[in-house]
């Protein structure tokens, strides 16, 4: 909204400032947090008196998370609203794959928060159907794919590109719009089940964020391309915008989600902004590299799959319990040390990421 100002510029003034991705970034970053930090804890108050028990908690899990009972869920709004409110104010609105972003995070949004709503209103840990769920978001995923094919360049659309090999594109056809509705769909439920702990999931998002921010921003400018030989896309350094709106969100919410936690994500924020950083992802043709920055949401659902596999094979289980993150604290760990070398390890998976932009 606020590029629009650059009208006024003549080249040399301050209006020429919102010519640049990098000021607005910033403007996005500093105006999602303040927007967390005024309107948090009117939200928490305004859940807590509408859930009135909260989230519910499940029977068999962990022993200690019996103590949360009564923390209101849907603090993904927050989040949501700082971060919609801070991109359509600092973003170039006219930017397809913006709206791309936008509007799958959204959509996301509306499933989980149909799903805690279902939970709340019952009682209990059983909310909207997985198939529904499922069904939904990938009818989501499939239009953000098929859009995603349409604004890429031509010599890229419906192509994989491989990192380090960075020479090689893998036609994928007809079967980019399945891939790209398993990325997103995959990295939605993936965070989801991350969302375990006081502060799990939020800072390994943020993180992934800020990593295919930059990412995003380097393949949307031509003279960076060339340096690091990877795919030139025009126009989605502007999802940088959106990067940094959802990093100052995700920090005016964990403000209120540190341990011990005053509201929890619920699947209203889990399911949007693991869709978010799915979406980014196929925008930018860096779907493989998603996989190695967000690597800890790998391992989190396929700690789920193959205990679920497992344990219909066997009738054995191959960890205490999963997500895998409730293995370390049946082991004994400390909550909060858990969360903290989690997001350790996040950390050097996004640098690893980071560095596929050059390698080769």
């Amino acid at each position: 909204m606020l590029f629009w100002l650059t009208e006024f510029s003549d080249g040399g003034d301050f209006f020429n400032l919102f010519r640049y991705i990098t000021f607005r970034a910033g403007g996005a970053f500093f105006t999602a947090l303040i927007f967390g930090f005024i309107f948090g804890k009117p939200l928490i108050n305004l859940l807590r008196r509408k859930q009135k028990k909260g989230q519910p908690i499940r029977d068999d899990g962990p022993e200690g998370h019996f103590v949360k009972a009564g923390t209101p869920t849907m603090g993904g709004l927050l989040i949501l609203s700082a971060l919609i409110f801070s991109t359509l104010l600092w973003a170039k609105t006219t930017n397809p794959y913006v709206w791309i972003v936008l509007l799958v995070t959204v959509a996301f949004g509306l499933i989980g928060f149909a799903d805690d709503y279902a939970k709340v209103s019952k009682n209990n840990t059983k909310g909207v159907s997985g198939k529904v769920r499922m069904g939904l978001g990938l009818v989501v995923a499939a239009a953000a794919g098929f859009a995603a094919t349409i604004f890429h360049p031509e010599a890229l659309s419906n192509q994989l590109a491989l990192p380090v090999f960075k020479d090689t594109l893998i036609n994928l056809g007809l079967l980019f719009v399945p891939f790209a509705m398993i990325v997103i769909v995959g990295s939605a439920n993936a965070v989801n089940l991350t969302d375990g702990l006081d502060g799990l999931a939020i800072m390994p998002v943020m993180i992934a964020a800020g990593t295919l921010g930059v990412i995003a921003y380097a393949v949307g400018r031509v003279d960076f391309t060339e340096y690091l030989d990877v795919h030139y896309v025009p126009g989605t350094g502007e999802i940088l915008v959106f990067c940094s709106a959802l990093i100052g969100g995700g920090l005016g919410f964990l403000w209120y989600n540190a341990p011990p936690a005053a509201v929890f994500m619920g699947d209203t924020g889990s399911l949007a902004l693991g869709g978010a950083l799915g979406a980014i992802a196929v925008c930018t043709k860096h779907e493989i590299v998603l996989a190695i920055v967000g690597g800890l949401f790998v391992v989190e659902a396929l700690s789920v799959i193959i205990q679920v596999l497992y344990f219909k094979r066997t009738g054995k289980r191959v960890f205490l319990m999963a997500p895998i993150h409730h293995h370390f604290e049946k082991r004994g760990w400390a909550e909060p040390q858990i969360v903290i070398r989690f997001w350790i390890i996040s950390l050097i998976l996004a640098l690893i990421g980071l560095a596929t932009l050059k390698l080769r």
